[in-house]
């Protein structure tokens, strides 16, 4: 290494002007006080980042739209965090069929860009998540029973690795590294600076839908849910919500990739479960279908800390499940975002095998989260426990766990969120990152 090690890009020390916004993170609970902030311009910053956070011995973390769901993952005290969101070029190629986007970029910002040109990119809940992180841990949403996961379609990558050297991945090289980050997790390998996906053309138009319940009808919806939508048309995309018991109610979010009249007749038997209160359903131009499924959600206003967990649903919810449900909505905080999220699985995700990809829960019908939030926090304690109790009552009812949904309370996470490509993705791990510079609480220790 070069002993003239400098931090390039925009750099800002602790007690710089712009630390204290540089520390904000989407969840409050996870803002950290690091050493010091480096939003890189390009991908000689990264390499420089990394080699000065060698040399100094700090710790690093690497960052892209501060959507971390737990401590220690984007920033760790006294360390270097190595933020992209400055780098967001995009490049469409029509004639490939592909595009080249910086790791700084937002979801929704990809998602408009190719929208505007006619092109379809996969998205999850959530405009403002980086697809920096959300990538190599899998990315789930409502068109992945069409286009399968964000990672699956991940064809080629820049990374800078742990020596700061500039390392690119596809199908002919390091092809280990490519299969390892279609979702093996952000943060474990490198960091990552290019992603080039293999992109669809969007169709002219298409049906969005919001359906909502009172609190009290949770059980007969989520039950027909879970029957309804795993075998629903794959054009079909829902999401699924159940509120806290105190002023929260039942809401399903949904795209169909279609007319109108198709999507009635598949939305058909989830209709005529319980009394809707409310039922948009409209055939849009497909950009503002794009926007009606991602709702602003800026990042440093959020108020509301949470403790998430995450699990697939191999068939449905037996009784004892919905006791747990029920207990859970009970006692979680009213006026908070708290609540069960479901997204129906099948399609383009199950279509490829196991391990084929890093990412191993194929086989479900259903993926459930669950979220205790709160704004005091003094009442932190209560609400992780809440949450992670919450987790083993549903354990016989669910298997693994969502990477991009981490909960620090579940133990040996290992194979629960990697499945039987655990032991694979130790050994990818040692061979690129043998000292573990990459690492946070859940990381993939080196074989």
């Amino acid at each position: 290494m070069k002993s003239d090690v400098r931090l390039t890009g925009r750099v800002i020390f602790r007690g710089d002007p712009g630390y204290e916004a540089a520390r904000k993170n989407w969840d409050p609970h996870t803002d950290r006080f690091p050493k010091v902030f480096v939003f890189a311009q390009k991908t000689q910053d990264v390499a420089n980042a990394i080699r000065w956070a060698r040399k100094n011995k700090v710790p690093l973390r690497p960052r892209s739209g501060r959507h971390a769901l737990e401590g220690n993952l984007s920033q760790v005290n006294g360390g270097i965090v190595i933020d992209v969101s400055e780098m967001k070029k995009i490049r469409l190629n029509k004639k490939s069929s592909t595009a080249v986007v910086e790791t700084g970029n937002q979801v929704g910002r990809i998602v408009d860009t190719l929208a505007r040109q006619g092109y379809m990119a996969p998205f999850g809940d959530s405009p403002t998540v980086g697809i920096g992180g959300i990538t190599p841990g899998g990315g789930i949403g409502p068109l992945q029973r069409t286009t399968g996961l964000i990672s699956d379609n991940l064809i080629e990558l820049e990374m800078v690795d742990a020596k700061g050297r500039i390392i690119r991945a596809n199908k002919k090289q390091n092809s280990d590294l490519l299969w390892a980050s279609r979702g093996g997790g952000g943060g474990n390998f490198g960091v990552y600076t290019k992603y080039k996906f293999k992109v669809l053309r969007a169709p002219n138009k298409a049906t969005v839908f919001r359906i909502t319940w009172p609190w009290e009808q949770f059980e007969k919806i989520v039950k027909k849910w879970q029957v309804w939508a795993p075998n629903a048309s794959t054009k079909l995309g829902s999401e699924l919500s159940v509120g806290p018991k105190k002023g929260g109610n039942v809401s399903m979010l949904g795209i169909y990739l279609g007319s109108k009249r198709e999507a009635l007749t598949q939305l058909e038997p989830i209709l005529s479960v319980g009394t809707p209160t409310q039922k948009i359903i409209r055939y849009l131009p497909y950009r503002e279908a794009t926007k009606f499924m991602l709702a602003p959600d800026p990042v440093l206003t959020q108020r509301f800390s949470n403790q998430f967990s995450s699990g697939f649903g191999r068939r449905p919810f037996p009784e004892k499940a919905y006791k747990v449900m029920r207990e859970f909505l009970e006692k979680a905080e009213g006026g908070t975002p708290a609540g069960f999220f479901f997204l129906n699985w099948g399609g383009a995700v199950s279509r490829i095998a196991p391990r084929a990809t890093a990412f191993y829960w194929r086989k479900a019908k259903f993926y459930v989260e669950w979220n205790s939030s709160w704004v005091n926090p003094s009442h932190a304690a209560r609400n992780i426990a809440l949450a992670r109790n919450t987790r083993k009552k549903l354990q016989p009812y669910i298997v693994g766990s969502y990477i991009n949904v981490p909960d620090q309370g579940i133990k040996s996470s290992g194979p629960v969120y990697y499945g039987k490509n655990y032991p694979r993705l130790r050994k990818i791990k040692a061979k690129y990152d043998p000292k573990n510079v990459f690492n946070n609480p859940q990381s993939i220790p080196p074989a």
